[in-house]
């Protein structure tokens, strides 16, 4: 039975520092060791590497094994990560970023009136409840004296009540009396309360009408509707205001697509600065404005999106199995002809054949050898395929 013998230190030291000359990472000042020297010649040099040669295959490498500490790993910068879930093709989709439903206002006169005073301009930043015009309104005015008057009803109901359970406690008036009284006490409150909702409805206006048309959201004023000495009309918009903070991606993607997307999905997204990762929120069908296709809406899984407006692309996987495996596409690397990913073990990592499947984005599906659990070499796996090539290379001599 052919026995591969493990890998010679002198061959990953070797292997290493040609990836320190061209720019990878300190392994091979990591791996050597201060004590090891060249052979001497003759008799004595074969009987110290012939000595070497038996300990490594008393070691019993392991086939496919590159043995490296957890300090010569980080110093070859090999990054370990995790198999993932997924699997899948990829569709490709273009949106933009857009603020959110709640993070525009476009705030309207509740009634109408002439505009007094105009207190924001746009470019401004505002909070939430900030006044941003004064108007004077007779229909205001006069919301305000019926909440005043409903309010002293309520008063003089509730005292004649008072009135009239004490004539009955003393036996003057029948109790049915007081019932009556009663019955009119809440029904005076009930239209005070209905008075006052529609004033504060109207803005909350003084006696005089006058009242503050204010902002329900923090954010930046983006246009102003009106000027002083205007006149205002119920439900025209007195200025509009977005938060720029509250922004997220919205994609168009086909009718289809809305069977093979969900919220929580994952999709990579490619903005002006860069590519980012992104989680899905939402996925509306027909919601599209003229084609009648699916919208899609992103935030990122991290950090702050580009300003609103900004145009972006998306890639996202559809079409996988939810019980598959991904894995990063530079950790599949090739060995004699197969496909293999490095497995982390106690030693260093070990090459595993896997069947891969279809590629999207940057991760690869893995189709059989792997199950799930496993912790591979993902950036600059290539170096420990490298390591085990040279191993094979100088063991054939």
């Amino acid at each position: 039975m052919k026995h591969t013998p493990p890998i010679n230190k002198t061959w990953l030291m070797a292997g290493v520092a040609a990836v320190v000359v061209l720019g990878g990472a300190g392994l091979y000042a990591m791996t050597r060791s201060p004590t090891e020297a060249p052979a001497a010649e003759g008799e004595a040099g074969h009987s110290e590497e012939d000595g070497e040669h038996a300990e490594g295959e008393e070691a019993g490498g392991k086939e496919g094994a590159v043995v490296l500490t957890a300090a010569q790993i980080t110093a070859a910068n090999i990054a370990i990560v995790a198999v993932t879930g997924g699997g899948g093709g990829e569709t490709r989709l273009s949106g933009r970023v857009e603020p959110m439903i709640d993070a525009r206002a476009a705030v309207a006169a509740s009634v109408g009136g002439r505009v007094e005073r105009v207190l924001v301009a746009p470019g401004q930043s505002v909070r939430a409840g900030q006044p941003l015009a004064i108007l004077v309104s007779g229909d205001a005015a006069s919301l305000r004296a019926d909440a005043d008057a409903a309010q002293a009803n309520a008063i003089a109901a509730e005292q004649a009540h008072s009135r009239e359970e004490s004539l009955a406690d003393q036996g003057v008036v029948a109790r049915r009396d007081a019932e009556v009284a009663h019955a009119q006490a809440l029904s005076a409150q009930a239209a005070a309360r209905a008075a006052r909702a529609r004033a504060s409805a109207a803005g909350s206006p003084n006696a005089s009408g006058r009242l503050s048309v204010t902002s329900p959201i923090s954010g930046v004023v983006t246009s102003v509707q009106v000027g002083p000495g205007g006149f205002a009309a119920q439900g025209g918009v007195i200025a509009e205001v977005t938060n720029p903070a509250r922004v997220e991606i919205v994609f168009n993607a086909p009718p289809a697509l809305a069977a093979q997307v969900r919220a929580g999905s994952a999709i990579r997204v490619q903005g002006p600065a860069g590519e980012f990762d992104a989680v899905v929120t939402g996925v509306a069908a027909g919601a599209g404005a003229e084609s009648g296709g699916t919208v899609i809406r992103a935030r990122p899984s991290g950090g702050s999106l580009p300003p609103a407006g900004s145009a972006v692309s998306g890639t996202v996987v559809t079409g996988g199995d939810a019980g598959g495996l991904t894995v990063p596409s530079d950790a599949i690397q090739t060995v004699e002809g197969a496909s293999v990913v490095f497995v982390r073990t106690a030693e260093g990592f070990r090459a595993v054949p896997v069947l891969a499947g279809r590629q999207a984005g940057d991760r690869t599906e893995i189709l059989s050898g792997l199950t799930g659990a496993e912790r591979i070499a993902g950036a600059n796996a290539f170096l420990l395929k490298a390591e085990l090539a040279k191993g094979e290379a100088e063991h054939g001599h």
